[in-house]
């Protein structure tokens, strides 16, 4: 078989290929690790390609699918994965300086898990530095781009994993989202990338952003492949204090067709000045599929959504900033040279380490905990956030799920939008409320703009229903039928 079909096959079909006998781990593997070395380098989605750990678990994986043992629909499957997730042996730098050597001593769960279930990972993905950023231009190394046109962004921070998915330098990915940082490159990239419910998917071995609003999640081609990644990452786990223990359903299963029964609230707040005509045109063509196939559609309020933006920037910098003083070039990672005492050293180190945008998250959050702000900022912040959760959960009385654009504009050019900080933090807009009431959300492909340029649809629901969001998509996704994917 062509090495360049197989990377062009989902998770699913490459599994009916292996499991059928057609083809090997290793040769879809090695197929990959060609496509990486031919494509990457216009992509760079990549930080670090693992090519030999990755050929033993491809030969791994074709012994237990000879032996017909502990075969699992990841068995064989090449993945990436976003290089904040700690990984034994192999570099987790976060895409920053200060842990461009740091070679984590154990692994985090979700890897743990699709190990265990024969998952072959070609390597680790680039990111905004420590996941800060909506472009993947804040990495410390290189900017990614995207895959449509190599001109443009491909989304943040998960941009190394929504890029190397749509340029098939992977099957799927494994991404993170702090305020939008799976859906909405997944969007810009023309993927499938879901943020699951906060306490769904353990949290153990993610480097810390922000720590009540990071989750783990996966980007995808389809989405049944995102189910199928969801249901290998999903489940309790006792390392992680916020790990809920609830039984976790084969997401699989909801991949029904039709909608009767369903009803999509359309939350007027999401549909406002600032949203490109174009995008906003085809999210409305999307949620008129939804109701060909059956759903009922109803307008619905989230009325404190428009403090979302405010309240994320004061939450989410105020957790890094407790989060990243452990970077201290004391413990690990980089260290400055040529200090006096240990108070220049901490400073030196610090400056020189961290980019632009994380000194200024830092700045930002160490400031709103401050004493005699902490009660101004943080505590009014986490005051507004419960009333957007009730907000969510009142919308969620009236329908399944909540249908919004994902971004409010395509992905914009590389450099468009570095020298504002605040445009930049705008393009979360529509993302960033799902992280603060910690419900799911997904992200579907819906269409191309006039440049050629992918537009996603958001899916948004209740905690722990993840199915009713999967559902809809897939329902969506058939009756879009088949999409192209970029040439590069």
């Amino acid at each position: 078989m062509a090495t360049q079909h197989l990377t062009d096959l989902s998770i699913h079909e490459l599994h009916g290929l292996l499991t059928g006998g057609e083809v090997s781990s290793e040769e879809v593997t090695r197929a990959y690790l060609a496509r990486i070395a031919q494509v990457d380098p216009r992509v760079k989605a990549y930080i670090t390609v693992t090519e030999e750990q990755a050929l033993e678990q491809a030969r791994e994986a074709d012994r237990r699918l000879r032996e017909g043992r502990d075969i699992t629909p990841l068995t064989g499957i090449p993945l990436g994965i976003k290089d904040n997730m700690c990984t034994r042996g192999v570099r987790t730098t976060c895409a920053s300086r200060i842990l461009e050597n740091f070679v984590s001593p154990y692994t985090a769960t979700v890897l743990e898990k699709i190990k265990r279930q024969g998952a072959v990972i070609l390597g680790k993905l680039n990111l905004d530095e420590f996941a800060m950023g909506s472009s993947t231009e804040n990495s410390a190394f290189f900017p990614t781009h995207n895959p449509w046109d190599l001109e443009r962004i491909p989304g943040g921070s998960s941009g190394g994993s929504a890029a190397a998915t749509a340029a098939r330098l992977c099957a799927g990915a494994l991404g993170s989202d702090t305020g939008g940082s799976i859906r909405q490159p997944a969007s810009h990239c023309g993927v499938v990338g879901m943020k699951p419910t906060y306490g769904r998917v353990s949290r153990f071995g993610l480097v810390a952003f922000a720590s009540s609003l990071d989750q783990i999640g996966p980007l995808a081609r389809d989405v049944t492949d995102c189910a199928i990644l969801l249901n290998a990452v999903s489940g309790y786990d006792p390392k992680d204090s916020t790990s809920v223990d609830r039984e976790v359903p084969d997401y699989t299963r909801f991949l029904e067709k039709g909608l009767d029964g369903y009803t999509v609230g359309l939350p007027e707040e999401y549909f406002v000045e600032g949203l490109d005509p174009e995008v906003e045109a085809l999210v409305r063509e999307a949620i008129s599929q939804l109701e060909k196939q059956g759903a009922r559609v109803v307008k619905v309020s989230v009325p404190h959504m428009k403090y979302a933006v405010a309240c994320y920037y004061i939450i989410a910098p105020a957790e890094a900033s407790s989060n990243l003083a452990r970077y201290d070039g004391v413990k690990y990672g980089f260290r400055a040279r040529g200090y006096k005492d240990l108070m220049e050293m901490y400073k030196k180190t610090r400056s020189e380490g961290f980019g632009a945008e994380v000194k200024r998250r830092i700045m930002i959050g160490t400031y709103a905990l401050s004493a005699g702000y902490y009660d101004a900022y943080y505590k009014k912040a986490s005051r507004v956030r419960t009333l957007i959760t009730r907000d969510f959960m009142k919308a969620f009385e009236k329908c399944d799920v909540l249908a919004t654009p994902v971004a409010p504009t395509a992905a914009f050019r590389i450099g468009e939008k570095t020298e504002d900080p605040l445009q930049m933090y705008l393009s979360d807009i529509f993302t960033i409320a799902t992280n603060l009431a910690g419900i799911p959300g997904i992200s579907v492909p819906c269409g191309l703009t006039g440049e050629g340029l992918p537009v996603g649809l958001q899916l948004m629901a209740g905690h722990f229903e993840e199915h009713k969001a999967l559902r809809a998509a897939y329902n969506l996704e058939q009756a879009l039928g088949a999409r192209t994917w970029p040439e590069v």
